[in-house]
């Protein structure tokens, strides 16, 4: 039996909770014309057992690099094993090698899956196709299994909590700080691991996405514990795009970017474009901000704006894996209208 039909006559959380409710087993597929990219979450009795975004069959192995926990050449040499005929998931064979210990490999594929599904959550534009009982197990890298409810709970505590972060932490694009010599020492601090963690990787030079990606966490638990260490006057906030201004509190922009995509999704490219350049005047460094507005202005006709936006998309970095994975169609829509636009020239010639 096939589950299918447009997200905007039923919201991914709905998809979610009808599979949840009949405890179905099979493969969840959502494609976005939008985003130019697809996600690929796997059931098991209702439960969530894998979750990625992107075109990557193996979306660990390049996390796991991405956050320094195994080196390219272990995730090279894994992915050669299984080419040559080993059955064995990608994860049981980073273990097997002492790449990476079972401990943390199942830390990181419960981020990776959370992630995927956080993200997905807030499309409200797409396409979904559930297959039931499509073979997934060769999918999924961990036996571990995410009661649906607890994540729909955990995605809705994460949107309020954001709302509060926001008065202080307004984008992903801040820099922690230490204070500096003059700051008088308060209460002796008691900090949870995690904190200690993220205050030792502050170095006043990397923004919460790069520090994210460094300690192998969600953006949304560095956000949260570095919007605490700061209103503790553990750390101090800094704006790269407002140098020796206190950052703007009390928006959380992220957030703004869903009417620019509803607009973009109707076909709405001045309005979408608009609300995007504002967002931009907030936060230029909005990666998802700067890859959207460079659709709006091809979709206008206006290419060599587009290719100047999706130039800047590729300077913006560290991106959330959620950018990354738009990598290839940001080089393919830039690809077509570099073709369109020597057309035309030749054309007018």
């Amino acid at each position: 039996m096939a589950l299918e039909g447009p997200l905007k006559e039923l919201h991914i959380q709905d998809v979610f909770q009808l599979l949840d409710l009949g405890r179905k087993s099979g493969v969840l597929r959502v494609t976005s014309e939008l985003r130019q990219t697809a996600a690929t979450i796997c059931f098991d009795r209702g439960g969530v057992v894998s979750a990625a975004l992107g075109s990557d069959p193996h979306p660990i192995g390049a996390r796991l690099v991405r956050v320094g926990k195994i080196t390219g050449d272990a995730l090279d040499r894994s992915r050669g094993l299984q080419n040559s005929g080993d059955e064995r998931r990608l994860g049981d064979i980073l273990v097997a090698l002492g790449a990476i210990s079972r401990r943390e490999l199942d830390r990181q594929l419960k981020a990776q899956v959370e992630e995927a599904v956080f993200e997905l959550l807030g499309w409200t534009e797409g396409y979904f196709r559930f297959e039931e009982g499509t073979p997934y197990q060769s999918a999924v890298e961990s036996p571990v299994r995410f009661p649906t409810e607890a994540l729909l709970m955990e995605a809705a505590r994460r949107l309020d909590e954001w709302s509060r972060i926001g008065s202080k932490v307004s984008h992903l694009g801040l820099v922690p700080r230490l204070p500096g010599p003059d700051h008088q020492a308060g209460e002796p601090l008691d900090l949870v691991p995690f904190e200690w963690e993220v205050l030792a990787a502050v170095d006043g030079q990397r923004d919460l996405h790069a520090l994210a990606d460094a300690l192998g966490r969600s953006e949304f638990e560095v956000a949260r514990t570095v919007y605490g260490l700061s209103n503790a006057g553990v750390v101090v906030l800094d704006d790269p795009a407002r140098p020796g201004e206190e950052p703007e509190a009390g928006r959380d922009l992220a957030a703004l970017l869903v009417p620019a995509r509803e607009a973009l999704a109707q076909g709405e490219y001045e309005i979408a474009g608009g609300a995007l350049e504002e967002l931009l005047r907030y936060d230029p460094l909005m990666p998802g901000a700067r890859r959207m507005l460079g659709v709006c202005l091809a979709a206008q006709g206006r290419f060599k704006e587009a290719l100047e936006s999706w130039a800047a998309w590729r300077r913006l970095g560290p991106r959330s894996p959620g950018e990354e994975v738009e990598q290839g169609s940001v080089e393919r829509m830039g690809r077509a209208v570099e073709t369109l636009v020597k057309e035309l020239d030749r054309y007018r010639d």
